[in-house]
């Protein structure tokens, strides 16, 4: 964990760990997902469950280890950092390259969900200074609560529809919007669909990308980040927030800008909003639940920050015509760079 002693090799390190994040994640969604096809689980009850958790798997492996090496102030800037850039960034840019519509699903239930949960993470951590273990256990027993929430609302959904045949697998959060009835995909392309019949592939490519995670994690991104820090005599929650959380957030950020070039747009705002949500109640509630975290009083502006940018996504999405239009993004686009500055100009 420690073998990182220079600048010149924690930046390849970080790199590479970033790499082994997000290929590890896609690998274990593939795998993991085919495994449940072939036990026949619906492919709608895959999205909402192994692909959410596999697209949180670099949030949540950072956040853990960091916090297990004594480094709290990584995995809480971590969840707060991506929550912004998830939104300010990623949706920004998503927004400039082609207008973002907001589902219907998302007004009624996850934008509510995503602004109670920014605000429920505020109180929890802002009444003592820290996330303790009891704090952790409300918010991943919320974080289970509302995945069951999201099954039960999906089969319903699905049963309206007849023709549907599944959702896309390369997002947490189904659409469940009609005329939007996409198969599974994969990032191994045809290759993946000519193997997937066989167990033992499946079960490789699970264990292979889950191993990808936790060593890209534990060995490149959480010991590269601190060397750095320390080179730079940057604070551990400014990496966290910035460095750590835009590489923690790199699938999403893929996954967005490429929908939003295609002009499939309808899922973006969904995948964001759902990441956002178990990326506090999931991640950071896993993580306090195993190791309570300090939750320092810059974390409680960085908090507002994310609400607020949680609400200004919402404000958009509520106008009359449900769309973050081009116009919106160049504004997230604005407040995600005065945030760096802010950040940078405070902290160092």
């Amino acid at each position: 964990m420690d073998w990182i002693e220079s600048i010149w090799v924690a930046i390849p390190a970080l790199l590479i760990g970033f790499v082994f994040l997000v290929k590890g994640a896609d690998w274990f969604v593939d795998g993991a997902a085919g495994i449940a096809e072939k036990l026949r689980v619906p492919t709608l009850i895959i999205g909402l469950t192994i692909v959410s958790f596999g697209t949180s798997a670099p949030e949540l492996a950072t956040s853990i280890i960091s916090a297990a090496q004594g480094s709290g102030d990584i995995a809480i800037g971590n969840v707060l950092g991506s929550n912004i850039t998830n939104i300010l960034l990623i949706l920004g840019l998503a927004a400039v390259i082609c207008p973002l519509t907001v589902q219907k699903s998302a007004l009624k239930f996850d934008f509510p969900v995503l602004l109670g949960t920014s605000i429920l993470v505020l109180l929890l951590g802002g009444i003592d200074g820290r996330l303790g273990r009891l704090d952790g256990w409300i918010m991943f027993v919320l974080s289970l609560a509302y995945m069951v929430f999201l099954v039960v609302y999906a089969v319903q959904e699905s049963k309206k529809q007849p023709k549907f045949e599944g959702i896309d697998t390369s997002y947490p959060i189904a659409v469940f919007e009609e005329g939007n009835e996409k198969k599974p995909t994969s990032k191994f392309g045809v290759w993946y669909e000519k193997m997937k019949g066989f167990s033992w592939f499946l079960i490789t490519i699970t264990v292979i990308g889950l191993a990808l995670v936790v060593v890209g994690a534990l060995f490149g991104v959480i010991p590269a980040a601190k060397v750095i820090a320390s080179s730079f005599g940057v604070p551990e929650n400014v990496i966290g927030l910035t460095v750590v959380a835009i590489g923690t957030s790199l699938p999403e950020l893929v996954t967005c800008v490429v929908a939003a070039k295609k002009g499939e747009t309808d899922i973006a705002v969904g995948d964001i909003v759902g990441s956002n949500v178990f990326n506090v109640l999931r991640t950071l509630g896993l993580t306090a639940a195993i190791l309570p975290l300090t939750f320092s009083a810059s974390f409680v502006i960085d908090g507002v920050i994310a609400l607020g940018a949680a609400a200004m996504l919402a404000v958009f999405g509520y106008m009359k015509d449900h769309k973050v239009k081009r116009w919106g993004g160049i504004v997230m686009l604005a407040c995600f760079v005065g945030y760096y500055v802010y950040l940078f100009a405070t902290q160092l």
